[in-house]
């Protein structure tokens, strides 16, 4: 016991001390990060328990959970399959789809996430009324490859490259991200912590034909055009750390609990705390809320709670998972989350 609780002390001590260096506020550059589609959870559980997982979960899928910590891609126990749908604010869709397997001590697991932002309406100085005939699109994918390791039976470790694309009209950049975790069992206990560093990169910049300028000249040869070109400022990632714990209990008959915690620090935003609550039935059934609290949450398009329900549906040796979210906003209209996940 004393074993236990002197590795419990020692993490404890060192999440704190990484949050501490990590605490520098970055409001006063929110907005300004590339690829903010990278700080948006996707995935229902996820949204439903407070929007961040890293400490992981002993029910979690591993493919869910990897998005918030890559170590916490050893939940995983052999092969799974998962895909997620958001019809996200103003009419925008996000695909999820992700697949895992384990190979004995380690997992490896392959993610996309790909963003349709549907026709903008196009305006220009010279045609500034809105012509619902002349649009340009946008889009964004996110293509990931996770590997973790299980180093003792309470120690797992975990990192995954992140190829990051985004088009707008004739306007494309391209880049790479990376995240890193640990994630710490304390034996039976039900309790779990977890540390992750997540959307670490260099700084990705907009090129392409959009970018093109013709300029007028005026010159001893009469009037004419030159060609010329925008040059687009380079924008860093929202790089962040995140550090949180989790505990289950079993109570009643085949009843359970699980409270979570979890703060984030980010570079491009102020921080923000989250926690949750599930309630599950004989693994079967589940029933969630969460909170997602930053310092400024009235400024906060989203509300700060969440609630959602998960049903495990087993079949023959393969067990299916349907989870639902509701993600409420104070400015748009509310948000729907479904993710459906396999686990052969």
């Amino acid at each position: 016991m004393k074993i236990k609780l002197l590795n419990v002390s020692v993490l404890a001590v060192a999440l704190f001390g990484l949050s501490l260096g990590a605490h520098a506020q970055g409001d006063d550059r929110a907005g300004t990060a590339a690829m903010e589609e990278l700080l948006v959870p996707i995935t229902a559980r996820t949204v439903a328990l407070g929007s961040q997982l890293t400490s992981g979960l002993n029910n979690l899928s591993g493919i869910e959970a990897l998005l918030s910590n890559p170590a916490a891609l050893m939940s995983n126990s052999s092969t799974s399959a998962m895909f997620s749908r958001t019809e996200y604010l103003a009419d925008i869709g996000i695909n999820f789809v992700g697949i895992a397997q384990r190979f004995g001590n380690n997992n490896i697991a392959l993610t996309l996430s790909s963003w349709d932002y549907g026709d903008i309406p196009r305006t220009t100085a010279a045609a500034p009324e809105v012509d619902p005939t002349l649009t340009y699109s946008a889009s964004a994918l996110i293509l990931g490859v996770s590997l973790a390791r299980q180093f003792t039976d309470r120690i797992a470790a975990g990192f995954t490259t992140k190829v990051l694309g985004r088009t707008i009209d004739e306007a494309s950049s391209n880049g790479l991200a990376f995240d890193a975790g640990m994630t710490y069992v304390v034996g039976e206990s039900g309790l779990r912590f977890g540390v992750a560093l997540r959307n670490f990169g260099g700084a990705v910049e907009f090129d392409g034909g959009l970018l093109d300028l013709p300029l007028g000249t005026t010159g001893p040869g009469g009037s004419g055009t030159i060609a010329a070109e925008i040059d687009d400022l380079s924008s860093e990632l929202p790089s962040l750390l995140s550090f949180g714990a989790a505990y289950t209990r079993e109570i009643s008959g085949d009843m359970s609990v699980t409270a979570l915690g979890g703060f984030r620090s980010n570079a491009y935003d102020l921080d923000n705390y989250s926690g949750g609550l599930e309630f599950g039935y004989a693994d079967l059934f589940f029933v969630r809320g969460g909170v997602d609290i930053t310092a400024e949450s009235d400024q906060n398009a989203w509300e700060v709670w969440n609630v959602g329900a998960g049903l495990n549906i087993p079949v023959g040796g393969t067990s299916i998972a349907v989870d639902y979210a509701y993600r409420p906003s104070s400015v748009f209209s509310g948000v729907n989350m479904f993710t459906v996940g396999i686990d052969l």
